[in-house]
């Protein structure tokens, strides 16, 4: 068994505006997600979505099915999103193999029954994965940046240029309602996501990365009025409920990843918050 998943419960907004520090984190922040030649992750509660890392450092690694899933395979009622944050490696689908470069994501979808990672030369691959239940069976496909939906936003003026590379979303891949994409902050831009907003008909997880040691980024979440941030470093990720803004600031620019589960497959469904109406 290399396959560790824990169980994280959903949260009321009148529950959480009585966090401290610690809660808000052992609720909320994924602190460590790769452990070599391990598969680790998150199943939130929130639309059911399971965020996790694998390292192949040394051997290859098969998506086992765990026990919150009662399933026979990991993927018999479920698809998953991977983007690689690491070195070039290889997964095998179904017999099926696929090279994933850095920052090149793969779609797997219902009914996958033998996916296997494998190690790049390196012992470098770091795999990040968003899992969320599906209804039906869609095929497996690449996405890099050729063929991603890009969307150029912000402005150097605001310190949020940005460039939004949508990998696994409808435009792109056919999916049940995993939705995942990429953005990466310009030289000098350290906002991300703002204005802010909240989306009521889905859940999102977040993953930082491209961070240099003694980085960090402060990640701001809660309800519009009642608003709370936690420090997080690389490879760090956060699970954002459908109640909560997600937004954050760096310490320098970085890249992150965005993963969204539940009823709703519009990008652009999104309820909008100015910056003046924070609080």
């Amino acid at each position: 068994m290399h396959t560790f998943i824990h169980t994280r419960y959903s949260n009321h907004p009148s529950d959480v505006k009585k966090y401290d520090t610690e809660q808000l984190r052992e609720h909320f922040v994924i602190e460590s997600l790769f452990s070599a030649d391990e598969i680790h992750g998150v199943y939130s509660l929130n639309d059911r979505l399971i965020v996790g890392g694998i390292f192949p450092q040394s051997k290859s690694l098969e998506l086992e099915t765990v026990d919150q899933l009662k399933s026979t395979s990991f993927l018999e009622r479920r698809e998953i999103g991977i983007i690689n944050v690491g070195a070039s490696c290889t997964i095998d689908v179904n017999g099926e193999s696929f090279t994933l470069n850095h920052k090149e994501a793969l779609y797997i979808g219902k009914g996958a029954e033998k996916v296997v990672f494998h190690p790049s030369e390196s012992g470098d691959a770091l795999l990040y994965f968003n899992s969320a239940p599906a209804h039906t069976s869609f095929p497996t496909t690449k996405v890099d940046k050729s063929n991603a939906e890009i969307v150029e936003l912000g402005s150097a003026e605001n310190s949020n240029a940005r460039t939004i590379y949508k990998l696994i979303v409808n435009s792109v891949v056919s999916t049940c309602q995993l939705q995942m994409g990429m953005t990466e902050l310009k030289t000098g831009s350290v906002w991300n996501t703002m204005p802010a907003h909240t989306h009521d008909r889905r859940m999102e997880a977040y993953f930082y990365f491209d961070l240099q040691a003694g980085q960090t980024v402060c990640h701001f979440m809660g309800e519009p009025q009642e608003t709370r941030h936690m420090w997080l470093t690389n490879h760090q990720a956060i699970i954002c409920p459908p109640w909560s803004i997600h937004s954050g600031a760096g310490t320098s620019n970085y890249t992150f990843i965005w993963g969204m589960a539940g009823e709703n497959l519009d990008y652009g469904d999104m309820d909008i918050v100015s910056p003046d109406q924070l609080r």
